[in-house]
Formats: structure tokens, C-alpha cells, sequence
């Protein structure tokens, strides 16, 4: 059988017992290891003057991981999830083969990818479900059931600048809903010009912020000019939810664009118009500064 193993959002230790389980006794035990990555305390396990971005990374979160689990794990990085999956799925029609995933199995649409190919084989398929950051972000305050649609941030390039999600955040605003923004990472990712000239060559790790996300969200307001948020629109930036290193702060649009929260991972949530008095109450601890909260909350929410 093939196991989908979802293992939380900040160490190896949020595995759930029913995955562990799992991984304790497949004949192979995989880490997908580009759509996330867990919160590991480096200086705890390896030696930082040994390693540097993304082998560091990945050197870390393996070590950890083969220590608490008693197994070894192999790396499923892109290409191996995306081109490989042959050899993941080999012999997993006898033998039970676990696929980790950091948060919820189900989380990326990558691996539903995966779960295709396997019913194609007719290799059996079981999920293990763990919190993702589409629940853990009730951790802000805010109400679930108030979020629509969930949508993504990529890095802007000079020729590339998608806004998608700024249609999708409308239709959320339309109904006065949140909306949860997830923000790029580029792991193990190559150049145009190494690409086309075929190297396997590698660029370092680059995590988003909620400073980047915020100000690529209002440079496409200033050029929608639709109105669907400002400056001046609340919103809460999140990073490392779910760890003790947890950070919140809300502010402005313009605020956050000029925050620094830390280390990753982070995201960013964008307050719709009709948040409730108890989300205010309890965001309000979490203000950049208490009067342009204030002034904000009485201009556009919960009118």
C-alpha cells in the first residue's frame, strides 16, 4: 500500500501515533521535501559551518526525522515527485511504502498527482490526515467558517506578475470573507539560463515574507485600481504557525509591507469586511499599532 502520511506543521514530533505507525514499518519511507518544509531547530542536530542552504535544510529535517522515526528517508524533492514517481510506487502493489507530507497529505494538489498514478497501477492508496495551515491559521483569531477561497502568492519577476489572486480575493470580499494567502518558496529551483542549457545547477532556498506579500499585493491594487482593498486594509501576518517560534502581527496592508516577522514559513490573511467584534477583540493584541487598527476597524468592518 502506498501511505500518504501528513506530519504537522513544525517538527518531526507532530506526526501523528497512526503515522508513525506507518512509518515504522514500510519497506520505504519518502520526504517530500519542496512544497513545505518543517520548523526544525538546526543548531540542535548538524553543524551550520558544515552545510549552507538547502543541503543544510534538507540535511537537518532528514537527521531529525531518521532519529525520531528509527528509519532512513529518502528526499522526494521535484523532480523525483513529479518525473520519478515510478520509483516511488515500485513494489508498493506487495510492500507498504510511506509518503510524508508536511501538514496535510492533501495539502498541495501535487499529490493528489500522485494518488492517480497509484489507482493507474492499482496499488492501494491511504491517506493520514495532520493539521495544514488551512486550520492552524484559526490560530489568528479569526473564525474559519468566515474564510472563502484560499489563494497563492508568487514572486514577482520583471517580465512575470500574475494576478490571479486578486480576482479570487474579490469574489471573497464580495461577501465580506476572509482570505488566506499562501506565499512561495522556491526549493531546488534552476535559472532560465541553466535550464536551457540543461546544467543542474541550483538556486539557493528563497522563502516569501509577509513584507513581500503585502507590497505585491498592493502594487497589483495600484494597477487594478478595483478597489478590492488598500493601504489601509487590515490583515495579519503569520509565521511559523504552530511552533513555539509562532509570530501574529496585524496592521495595515502598508504596515505589514514594512514588517519583519522572522524566519519562515509565513502567510498572510486578508480581513474581510465583515469580521466579527470577538475577532476584533482578539486580533487587536496583535496590532502593529493599536490607533491604525482602531481607525481602520471603524472605516471598513463590520458596517
Amino acid at each position: 500500500m502506498l501511505y500518504l502520511v501528513g506530519l504537522g506543521l513544525a517538527d518531526e514530533t507532530d506526526i501523528t501515533v497512526k503515522g508513525l505507525e506507518v512509518v515504522r514499518r514500510a519497506e520505504r519511507v519518502y520526504l517530500e521535501a519542496y512544497t513545505s518544509i518543517l520548523l526544525v531547530d538546526k543548531a540542535k542536530l548538524v553543524s551550520p559551518q558544515s552545510l549552507s542552504g538547502l543541503d543544510l535544510a534538507l540535511t537537518v529535517l532528514t537527521v531529525s526525522q531518521e532519529s525520531f522515526y528509527g528509519r532512513e528517508v529518502i528526499i522526494a524533492d521535484r523532480e523525483l515527485v513529479e518525473s520519478g514517481s515510478d520509483d516511488i510506487l515500485q513494489g508498493a502493489q506487495e510492500k507498504d511504502v510511506a509518503f510524508l507530507v508536511v501538514g496535510d497529505p492533501f495539502g498541495a494538489t501535487t499529490h493528489t498527482d500522485l494518488v492517480l498514478r497509484a489507482r493507474e497501477l492499482s496499488i492501494p492508496v491511504r491517506s493520514i490526515a495532520n493539521a495544514s495551515i488551512l486550520n492552524a491559521i484559526g490560530a489568528t483569531g479569526l473564525q474559519l467558517y468566515n474564510f472563502g477561497q484560499t489563494v497563492s502568492m508568487v514572486f514577482f519577476t520583471d517580465t512575470w506578475r500574475p494576478s490571479s489572486f486578486y480576482d479570487r480575493i474579490k469574489e471573497n470580499a464580495s461577501i465580506g470573507l476572509h482570505t488566506l494567502v499562501l506565499v512561495d518558496i522556491k526549493v531546488k529551483e534552476q535559472s532560465y539560463e541553466d535550464m536551457a542549457r540543461g546544467r543542474k545547477v541550483y538556486q539557493p532556498p528563497r522563502y516569501m515574507t509577509v513584507a513581500q506579500c503585502a507590497s505585491q499585493m498592493l502594487e497589483i491594487e495600484e494597477e487594478r485600481k478595483e478597489g478590492v482593498y488598500a493601504s489601509d486594509s487590515l490583515a495579519i501576518g503569520a509565521a511559523r504557525v504552530g511552533s513555539t517560534e509562532q509570530k501574529l502581527a496585524c496592521g495595515t496592508l502598508e504596515e505589514l509591507a514594512q514588517a519583519d516577522l522572522g524566519p519562515p514559513l509565513h502567510s498572510l490573511v486578508l480581513l474581510g469586511k465583515r469580521a466579527h467584534d470577538l475577532e476584533r477583540d482578539y486580533i487587536r493584541a496583535f496590532a502593529i499599532n493599536p490607533d491604525t487598527f482602531d481607525a481602520s476597524w471603524k472605516m471598513y468592518y463590520n458596517s
